[in-house]
Protein backbone atom coordinates (compact mmCIF):
# COMPACT_ATOMS: atom_id res chain seq x y z
CA UNK A 1 0.00 0.00 0.00
CA UNK A 2 0.88 3.69 -0.61
CA UNK A 3 1.35 6.09 2.48
CA UNK A 4 -1.63 7.74 1.25
CA UNK A 5 -3.62 4.50 0.80
CA UNK A 6 -2.10 3.54 4.35
CA UNK A 7 -3.74 6.37 5.49
CA UNK A 8 -7.16 6.15 4.12
CA UNK A 9 -7.06 2.77 5.65
CA UNK A 10 -6.91 3.46 9.22
CA UNK A 11 -8.98 6.42 8.85
CA UNK A 12 -12.03 4.87 7.19
CA UNK A 13 -10.96 1.29 9.76
CA UNK A 14 -10.57 3.52 13.27
CA UNK A 15 -13.43 6.86 12.43
CA UNK A 16 -16.61 7.49 12.17
CA UNK A 17 -17.82 7.79 8.45
CA UNK A 18 -19.71 11.14 8.88
CA UNK A 19 -17.50 12.56 5.73
CA UNK A 20 -16.86 10.77 2.25
CA UNK A 21 -13.26 12.95 1.46
CA UNK A 22 -11.61 12.82 -1.30
CA UNK A 23 -8.67 9.95 -1.18
CA UNK A 24 -5.79 12.53 -0.99
CA UNK A 25 -3.79 12.97 2.67
CA UNK A 26 -2.46 16.29 3.31
CA UNK A 27 0.79 16.35 4.56
CA UNK A 28 1.92 20.44 4.84
CA UNK A 29 0.17 23.51 3.02
CA UNK A 30 1.45 26.78 2.18
CA UNK A 31 -0.29 29.70 0.13
CA UNK A 32 -3.09 28.19 -1.98
CA UNK A 33 -0.71 24.98 -2.38
CA UNK A 34 -1.49 21.31 -0.22
CA UNK A 35 1.26 18.68 -0.85
CA UNK A 36 0.43 14.87 -0.09
CA UNK A 37 2.11 12.30 1.78
CA UNK A 38 3.69 11.10 -1.01
CA UNK A 39 4.97 14.48 -2.17
CA UNK A 40 2.32 15.39 -4.74
CA UNK A 41 1.08 19.30 -4.76
CA UNK A 42 -2.36 20.77 -5.22
CA UNK A 43 -4.00 23.58 -5.71
CA UNK A 44 -6.71 24.27 -2.91
CA UNK A 45 -9.51 25.47 -4.36
CA UNK A 46 -11.52 25.40 -1.42
CA UNK A 47 -9.86 26.83 0.82
CA UNK A 48 -11.78 24.88 4.09
CA UNK A 49 -15.24 26.11 3.03
CA UNK A 50 -13.61 29.65 3.31
CA UNK A 51 -12.23 29.45 6.63
CA UNK A 52 -8.42 29.64 4.92
CA UNK A 53 -9.55 33.00 3.37
CA UNK A 54 -5.79 34.36 3.89
CA UNK A 55 -3.94 30.80 2.75
CA UNK A 56 -2.17 28.07 4.25
CA UNK A 57 0.32 29.39 7.10
CA UNK A 58 -0.03 32.72 6.70
CA UNK A 59 3.26 33.87 8.13
CA UNK A 60 1.30 37.12 10.42
CA UNK A 61 -0.78 34.62 11.18
CA UNK A 62 1.34 32.08 12.94
CA UNK A 63 3.36 34.87 13.87
CA UNK A 64 0.13 35.86 16.28
CA UNK A 65 -0.62 32.48 16.96
CA UNK A 66 3.24 31.53 18.17
CA UNK A 67 3.48 34.58 20.45
CA UNK A 68 0.41 33.90 22.13
CA UNK A 69 0.96 30.25 22.83
CA UNK A 70 3.95 31.27 24.44
CA UNK A 71 1.84 33.48 26.87
CA UNK A 72 -1.67 32.19 27.68
CA UNK A 73 -3.84 30.02 25.81
CA UNK A 74 -7.17 29.46 27.50
CA UNK A 75 -8.29 31.32 30.75
CA UNK A 76 -12.40 29.75 30.32
CA UNK A 77 -14.71 32.56 30.97
CA UNK A 78 -13.90 32.58 34.79
CA UNK A 79 -11.60 35.01 34.87
CA UNK A 80 -10.46 37.85 31.84
CA UNK A 81 -7.59 38.32 30.16
CA UNK A 82 -5.33 40.78 28.66
CA UNK A 83 -6.91 40.15 24.41
CA UNK A 84 -10.53 39.61 25.26
CA UNK A 85 -11.35 43.41 25.66
CA UNK A 86 -9.34 44.52 22.71
CA UNK A 87 -11.08 41.61 20.24
CA UNK A 88 -14.40 42.52 20.92
CA UNK A 89 -13.97 46.18 20.68
CA UNK A 90 -12.49 45.38 17.36
CA UNK A 91 -14.67 42.99 16.10
CA UNK A 92 -17.54 44.99 16.51
CA UNK A 93 -16.13 47.86 15.25
CA UNK A 94 -15.20 45.73 11.60
CA UNK A 95 -19.13 45.27 12.03
CA UNK A 96 -20.52 48.39 12.67
CA UNK A 97 -22.20 47.05 15.90
CA UNK A 98 -21.73 47.28 19.60
CA UNK A 99 -21.70 43.85 20.91
CA UNK A 100 -19.87 40.61 20.52
CA UNK A 101 -20.78 37.21 22.09
CA UNK A 102 -17.64 34.69 21.02
CA UNK A 103 -17.89 30.86 20.55
CA UNK A 104 -15.87 28.38 18.64
CA UNK A 105 -17.34 26.44 15.74
CA UNK A 106 -20.01 28.27 13.13
CA UNK A 107 -22.90 25.70 14.39
CA UNK A 108 -22.42 27.24 18.14
CA UNK A 109 -22.83 30.52 16.67
CA UNK A 110 -25.37 29.53 14.82
CA UNK A 111 -27.39 27.99 17.83
CA UNK A 112 -26.24 31.06 19.44
CA UNK A 113 -28.25 33.33 17.79
CA UNK A 114 -31.16 31.04 18.05
CA UNK A 115 -31.20 31.61 21.71
CA UNK A 116 -30.34 35.21 21.71
CA UNK A 117 -33.76 35.82 18.81
CA UNK A 118 -36.12 34.21 21.32
CA UNK A 119 -35.11 35.64 24.24
CA UNK A 120 -35.13 38.99 22.65
CA UNK A 121 -38.79 38.40 21.88
CA UNK A 122 -39.46 37.12 25.26
CA UNK A 123 -37.77 40.03 27.04
CA UNK A 124 -37.79 42.63 24.28
CA UNK A 125 -40.66 41.87 21.92
CA UNK A 126 -43.19 40.82 24.53
CA UNK A 127 -44.11 37.53 22.15
CA UNK A 128 -45.82 34.90 24.81
CA UNK A 129 -43.73 32.11 26.43
CA UNK A 130 -42.89 29.50 23.94
CA UNK A 131 -44.37 31.01 21.01
CA UNK A 132 -41.36 32.09 18.88
CA UNK A 133 -40.84 32.05 15.87
CA UNK A 134 -38.06 32.15 13.07
CA UNK A 135 -38.24 31.94 9.96
CA UNK A 136 -35.79 30.35 7.49
CA UNK A 137 -35.17 29.70 3.82
CA UNK A 138 -35.23 26.81 2.22
CA UNK A 139 -31.64 25.09 0.76
CA UNK A 140 -30.15 26.72 3.84
CA UNK A 141 -27.39 25.00 5.97
CA UNK A 142 -26.47 26.82 8.93
CA UNK A 143 -24.63 23.89 11.03
CA UNK A 144 -25.62 20.45 11.86
CA UNK A 145 -26.64 20.48 15.62
CA UNK A 146 -30.36 18.82 16.49
CA UNK A 147 -31.72 22.62 16.35
CA UNK A 148 -29.94 23.37 13.11
CA UNK A 149 -30.89 20.58 11.13
CA UNK A 150 -34.78 21.06 12.42
CA UNK A 151 -34.79 23.49 10.02
CA UNK A 152 -33.03 21.54 7.38
CA UNK A 153 -34.45 20.72 3.92
CA UNK A 154 -31.78 18.35 3.48
CA UNK A 155 -32.71 14.61 4.01
CA UNK A 156 -29.18 13.82 4.67
CA UNK A 157 -28.42 16.25 7.24
CA UNK A 158 -32.17 15.52 8.57
CA UNK A 159 -32.53 11.80 8.01
CA UNK A 160 -33.00 9.64 11.43
CA UNK A 161 -32.19 12.22 13.95
CA UNK A 162 -35.56 13.51 14.87
CA UNK A 163 -37.53 14.30 17.04
CA UNK A 164 -37.20 18.31 15.59
CA UNK A 165 -36.91 21.03 17.58
CA UNK A 166 -40.38 22.99 16.99
CA UNK A 167 -40.05 26.69 15.92
CA UNK A 168 -38.86 27.26 13.26
CA UNK A 169 -40.71 28.19 9.54
CA UNK A 170 -39.32 27.25 5.92
CA UNK A 171 -39.97 29.70 3.02
CA UNK A 172 -38.62 29.69 -0.75
CA UNK A 173 -35.17 31.54 -0.90
CA UNK A 174 -35.42 34.35 -2.52
CA UNK A 175 -39.56 34.98 -2.29
CA UNK A 176 -40.21 38.26 -0.81
CA UNK A 177 -44.01 37.50 -0.94
CA UNK A 178 -44.00 34.29 0.80
CA UNK A 179 -41.21 35.97 3.61
CA UNK A 180 -44.01 38.26 3.95
CA UNK A 181 -46.95 36.05 5.06
CA UNK A 182 -44.50 33.94 7.31
CA UNK A 183 -44.39 36.94 9.54
CA UNK A 184 -46.52 37.34 12.28
CA UNK A 185 -46.63 38.90 15.44
CA UNK A 186 -44.43 35.32 17.27
CA UNK A 187 -41.99 35.88 14.44
CA UNK A 188 -38.75 37.22 16.58
CA UNK A 189 -36.07 36.81 13.37
CA UNK A 190 -35.70 35.84 10.17
CA UNK A 191 -32.16 33.60 9.73
CA UNK A 192 -30.81 33.94 6.37
CA UNK A 193 -27.59 33.03 4.90
CA UNK A 194 -26.80 36.32 2.02
CA UNK A 195 -25.57 33.37 -0.39
CA UNK A 196 -26.20 30.34 0.26
CA UNK A 197 -22.92 28.02 0.37
CA UNK A 198 -23.48 24.55 0.67
CA UNK A 199 -26.81 24.89 -1.77
CA UNK A 200 -24.72 25.15 -4.67
CA UNK A 201 -23.52 29.16 -3.79
CA UNK A 202 -26.84 30.38 -4.52
CA UNK A 203 -27.21 34.33 -5.20
CA UNK A 204 -30.71 35.81 -4.39
CA UNK A 205 -32.32 38.48 -6.89
CA UNK A 206 -31.96 41.63 -6.88
CA UNK A 207 -33.50 43.70 -4.23
CA UNK A 208 -34.32 40.47 -1.99
CA UNK A 209 -31.76 41.17 1.20
CA UNK A 210 -33.37 44.94 1.16
CA UNK A 211 -36.72 43.51 0.58
CA UNK A 212 -36.22 41.25 3.87
CA UNK A 213 -34.27 44.10 5.72
CA UNK A 214 -37.55 46.41 5.42
CA UNK A 215 -39.98 43.80 6.02
CA UNK A 216 -37.98 42.65 9.24
CA UNK A 217 -38.21 46.55 10.42
CA UNK A 218 -41.43 47.23 9.52
CA UNK A 219 -42.74 43.92 11.94
CA UNK A 220 -40.22 44.47 14.98
CA UNK A 221 -37.88 40.94 13.51
CA UNK A 222 -35.00 40.63 13.82
CA UNK A 223 -32.70 40.05 10.78
CA UNK A 224 -29.93 37.66 11.50
CA UNK A 225 -27.41 37.35 8.43
CA UNK A 226 -25.62 34.00 8.93
CA UNK A 227 -22.03 35.61 7.16
CA UNK A 228 -20.21 32.40 8.25
CA UNK A 229 -19.08 31.16 4.81
CA UNK A 230 -19.91 34.53 2.87
CA UNK A 231 -18.48 37.09 5.13
CA UNK A 232 -14.99 38.16 5.85
CA UNK A 233 -13.73 39.20 2.45
CA UNK A 234 -15.18 35.67 0.31
CA UNK A 235 -17.54 38.05 -1.96
CA UNK A 236 -15.16 41.23 -2.12
CA UNK A 237 -16.65 42.89 0.60
CA UNK A 238 -16.30 42.25 4.57
CA UNK A 239 -19.16 40.96 4.72
CA UNK A 240 -21.79 39.98 1.63
CA UNK A 241 -24.91 41.77 3.14
CA UNK A 242 -22.75 45.04 2.17
CA UNK A 243 -23.27 44.13 -1.82
CA UNK A 244 -27.12 45.37 -1.50
CA UNK A 245 -26.52 48.11 1.23
CA UNK A 246 -27.93 45.42 4.06
CA UNK A 247 -27.05 46.11 7.48
CA UNK A 248 -28.66 43.28 9.82
CA UNK A 249 -29.31 43.12 13.27
CA UNK A 250 -27.53 40.60 13.91
CA UNK A 251 -24.36 39.01 12.02
CA UNK A 252 -22.61 35.44 12.96
CA UNK A 253 -19.32 34.92 12.36
CA UNK A 254 -16.96 31.98 12.04
CA UNK A 255 -14.72 30.07 9.57
CA UNK A 256 -12.06 32.61 8.31
CA UNK A 257 -12.74 34.73 11.68
CA UNK A 258 -9.71 32.16 13.33
CA UNK A 259 -8.28 31.94 9.88
CA UNK A 260 -7.77 28.39 9.53
CA UNK A 261 -5.56 28.08 12.52
CA UNK A 262 -8.41 27.85 15.54
CA UNK A 263 -11.84 27.55 15.29
CA UNK A 264 -13.35 30.83 16.30
CA UNK A 265 -16.84 32.53 16.14
CA UNK A 266 -18.97 34.90 17.32
CA UNK A 267 -22.59 36.90 17.26
CA UNK A 268 -22.09 40.47 16.73
CA UNK A 269 -24.96 42.73 17.68
CA UNK A 270 -26.67 45.88 19.39
CA UNK A 271 -26.94 45.90 22.85
CA UNK A 272 -30.77 45.55 23.45
CA UNK A 273 -30.20 42.76 21.47
CA UNK A 274 -27.21 40.89 23.43
CA UNK A 275 -27.78 42.70 26.19
CA UNK A 276 -31.07 40.02 27.16
CA UNK A 277 -28.15 37.56 28.46
CA UNK A 278 -27.16 37.51 32.45
CA UNK A 279 -24.58 35.54 33.73
CA UNK A 280 -25.18 32.25 33.58
CA UNK A 281 -27.59 31.70 30.72
CA UNK A 282 -24.93 30.84 27.95
CA UNK A 283 -21.49 30.27 27.39
CA UNK A 284 -18.56 27.98 26.24
CA UNK A 285 -15.34 26.90 28.08
CA UNK A 286 -13.06 28.07 24.84
CA UNK A 287 -15.14 30.87 23.68
CA UNK A 288 -13.26 33.89 23.67
CA UNK A 289 -9.96 31.89 24.57
CA UNK A 290 -7.03 33.86 24.46
CA UNK A 291 -5.32 32.22 21.60
CA UNK A 292 -8.65 32.66 19.45
CA UNK A 293 -8.52 35.88 20.37
CA UNK A 294 -5.01 36.66 19.39
CA UNK A 295 -5.93 35.13 16.15
CA UNK A 296 -8.70 37.05 15.18
CA UNK A 297 -7.55 40.13 15.95
CA UNK A 298 -4.88 39.31 13.64
CA UNK A 299 -7.48 38.64 10.80
CA UNK A 300 -9.43 41.93 11.65
CA UNK A 301 -6.36 44.05 11.12
CA UNK A 302 -5.98 42.28 7.78
CA UNK A 303 -9.48 43.12 7.12
CA UNK A 304 -9.29 46.98 7.82
CA UNK A 305 -6.48 46.95 5.02
CA UNK A 306 -9.05 46.12 2.45
CA UNK A 307 -6.05 44.53 0.68
CA UNK A 308 -7.81 40.71 0.23
CA UNK A 309 -11.57 42.34 -0.58
CA UNK A 310 -10.21 44.08 -3.22
CA UNK A 311 -8.07 40.56 -4.31
CA UNK A 312 -11.30 38.85 -3.96
CA UNK A 313 -13.34 41.28 -6.18
CA UNK A 314 -10.19 41.28 -8.83
CA UNK A 315 -9.79 37.68 -8.93
CA UNK A 316 -13.34 37.56 -8.84
CA UNK A 317 -14.19 38.92 -11.77
CA UNK A 318 -11.68 37.52 -14.08
CA UNK A 319 -12.97 33.80 -12.05
CA UNK A 320 -16.25 34.15 -13.40
CA UNK A 321 -15.58 35.47 -16.46
CA UNK A 322 -13.66 32.48 -17.48
CA UNK A 323 -16.50 30.14 -16.19
CA UNK A 324 -19.15 32.16 -17.76
CA UNK A 325 -17.37 31.00 -21.21
CA UNK A 326 -17.79 27.49 -19.89
CA UNK A 327 -21.17 27.78 -19.71
CA UNK A 328 -21.72 28.83 -22.74
CA UNK A 329 -21.13 25.33 -23.65
CA UNK A 330 -22.75 21.95 -23.48
CA UNK A 331 -20.40 20.60 -20.18
CA UNK A 332 -21.68 23.49 -17.65
CA UNK A 333 -25.39 24.35 -17.08
CA UNK A 334 -24.92 27.29 -15.36
CA UNK A 335 -22.24 29.17 -12.83
CA UNK A 336 -23.23 30.86 -10.07
CA UNK A 337 -21.84 32.98 -7.21
CA UNK A 338 -20.30 36.47 -6.44
CA UNK A 339 -16.38 37.16 -5.70
CA UNK A 340 -14.25 34.56 -5.40
CA UNK A 341 -16.91 32.05 -4.65
CA UNK A 342 -18.67 29.83 -7.74
CA UNK A 343 -20.83 26.87 -8.04
CA UNK A 344 -20.67 25.54 -11.17
CA UNK A 345 -23.27 23.05 -12.38
CA UNK A 346 -22.12 20.57 -15.08
CA UNK A 347 -24.15 18.47 -16.98
CA UNK A 348 -24.74 15.06 -15.77
CA UNK A 349 -23.75 13.59 -18.95
CA UNK A 350 -20.13 14.53 -17.89
CA UNK A 351 -20.20 13.09 -14.72
CA UNK A 352 -21.43 13.82 -11.37
CA UNK A 353 -19.81 16.67 -8.97
CA UNK A 354 -17.60 13.98 -7.11
CA UNK A 355 -16.43 12.35 -10.46
CA UNK A 356 -15.49 16.01 -11.63
CA UNK A 357 -13.95 16.45 -8.54
CA UNK A 358 -12.13 12.80 -8.46
CA UNK A 359 -10.78 13.92 -11.67
CA UNK A 360 -9.84 17.33 -11.23
CA UNK A 361 -7.96 16.05 -7.89
CA UNK A 362 -5.95 13.30 -10.57
CA UNK A 363 -4.60 16.52 -12.60
CA UNK A 364 -3.91 18.28 -8.99
CA UNK A 365 -6.70 20.51 -8.20
CA UNK A 366 -9.10 20.21 -5.07
CA UNK A 367 -12.61 21.24 -5.20
CA UNK A 368 -15.52 19.96 -3.60
CA UNK A 369 -19.06 18.78 -4.92
CA UNK A 370 -22.78 19.58 -3.58
CA UNK A 371 -26.26 18.25 -4.62
CA UNK A 372 -25.24 16.07 -7.51
CA UNK A 373 -23.32 17.76 -10.18
CA UNK A 374 -22.39 21.34 -8.76
CA UNK A 375 -18.80 21.24 -7.84
CA UNK A 376 -18.05 24.68 -5.49
CA UNK A 377 -15.06 27.02 -6.50
CA UNK A 378 -13.51 29.28 -3.27
CA UNK A 379 -9.68 29.33 -3.64
CA UNK A 380 -7.68 31.07 -0.72
CA UNK A 381 -7.79 34.91 -1.52
CA UNK A 382 -4.28 34.82 -1.59
CA UNK A 383 -3.83 32.71 -4.84
CA UNK A 384 -2.34 34.36 -7.75
CA UNK A 385 -3.95 34.87 -10.86
CA UNK A 386 -1.66 32.51 -12.25
CA UNK A 387 -2.73 29.80 -10.32
CA UNK A 388 -5.90 30.52 -10.65
CA UNK A 389 -5.75 30.29 -14.35
CA UNK A 390 -3.99 26.71 -14.00
CA UNK A 391 -6.79 25.68 -12.14
CA UNK A 392 -9.47 26.88 -14.65
CA UNK A 393 -7.03 25.03 -17.47
CA UNK A 394 -7.47 21.82 -15.63
CA UNK A 395 -11.57 22.23 -15.00
CA UNK A 396 -11.57 22.65 -18.72
CA UNK A 397 -9.35 19.97 -19.47
CA UNK A 398 -12.00 17.22 -17.25
CA UNK A 399 -15.07 18.52 -19.27
CA UNK A 400 -13.15 18.62 -22.76
CA UNK A 401 -11.67 15.00 -22.06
Amino acid sequence: MTASESAIAAAEAHSAHNYHPLPVVVATAEGAWMTDVEGRRYLDMLAGYSALNFGHGNRRLLDAARAQLERVTLTSRAFHHDRFADFCTRLAELCGMEVVLPMNTGAEAVETAVKTARKWGYRVKGVPDNMAKIVVAANNFHGRTTTVISFSTDPEARADFGPYTPGFEIVPYGDLTAMEAALTENTVAVLLEPIQGEAGVLVPPPGYLPGVRRLTRERNVLFVADEIQSGLGRTGKTFACEHEGVVPDVYVLGKALGGGVVPVSAVVSSHEVLGVYRPGEHGSTFGGNPLACAVALEVIAMLRTSEYQQRATELGEHLHRELGLLAGGDAVEAVRGRGLWAGVDVAPAYGTGREISEKLMARGVLVKDTHGSTIRIAPPLVISKEDLDWGLDQLRAVLSA
